[in-house]
């Protein structure tokens, strides 16, 4: 993760309440971690509100994230030597999609043209041998290309829990990959275990390889370096809006070539 959201005073801090709490069973260090650890359930629950409609209360998502902030806290291995930020975003962005999840709050109508431009994406860059234009699947839709952006723009919302789902090995349900896994780092804690799972992060981030320039782009700046949608925009020079856009086109396409490949939770 690029940006700092715990300084590090309150890492330093929170080695003593760590002890405090997992040796000593120290109920009042765990809610001082808690008060300490708070800013990451802001950050995540920032990043997802991105792409979520009005109707989304943000408090909602913070109550889902803290859920998953305890949790994180609880299962905290300390022995294993690794970053609880790293450990505690996974778990708190898991919390809030479960959430929304339970909520239900996209549409049918707006699940099945998702569902449809993902197939349109699909057989396109089956029959072209390369990604298509928007102009091309306007067309194979039979719609106008400024319809073509509205639609994109009316199922931006079903696209906020791609990247941050598990892809379940088809094999062995208790091996699990997110697409965000598949993009390299060279500082990635946790060792990938199994054929099956390796054979999954290779086809994931073979999809990504696939995407066009602009939207692999925005795809690593989002996912990989923590930048928002706005700081995106400003380095690629394009406005907020069109990052947007490019992050729901991008998902649409990798859930087209992977819906063949692949089972997959959503």
């Amino acid at each position: 993760m690029a940006k700092i959201i715990i300084s590090a005073k309150d890492i330093a801090r929170a080695g003593i309440l760590w002890e405090r709490y997992k040796e000593h069973k120290d109920s009042s260090a765990r809610e001082e971690l808690i008060l300490l650890y708070t800013p990451l359930v802001k950050f995540v629950a920032g990043r997802l509100a991105i792409s979520l409609p009005p109707n989304v209360d943000r408090d909602d998502l913070l109550s889902y994230g803290v859920f998953g902030l305890m949790d994180a806290l609880e299962k905290f291995d300390l022995s294993r030597g690794l970053k609880f930020e790293t450990y505690a975003i996974s778990r708190i962005r898991g919390s809030i999609l479960d959430g929304l999840r339970a909520m239900d709050w996209v549409p049918a109508s707006i699940r099945q043209k998702a569902k449809e431009i993902e197939k349109t994406y699909l057989a396109l860059a089956q029959q072209l041998g390369r990604e298509a234009t928007d102009e091309e699947v306007a067309q194979a839709l039979g719609v106008s290309e400024t319809d073509f952006q509205k639609t994109l723009q009316d199922v931006r919302a079903t696209t906020i829990m791609s990247l941050d789902e598990y892809w379940l090995a088809e094999n062995d349900k208790s091996e699990s990959v997110r697409l965000l896994d598949t993009l390299v780092d060279e500082q990635n804690e946790e060792p990938t275990a199994g054929l099956e799972f390796e054979e999954t992060k290779q086809l994931l981030a073979g999809a990504i390889d696939k995407l066009p320039e602009k939207e692999r782009t925005v795809i690593a700046l989002y996912y990989y370096e923590g930048l928002t949608l706005k700081e995106i925009g400003t380095i690629l020079g394009v406005s907020e809006s069109r990052i947007s856009q490019l992050h729901t086109k991008a998902i649409l396409r990798l859930r087209g070539q992977l819906a063949r490949q692949k089972k997959k939770i959503f």
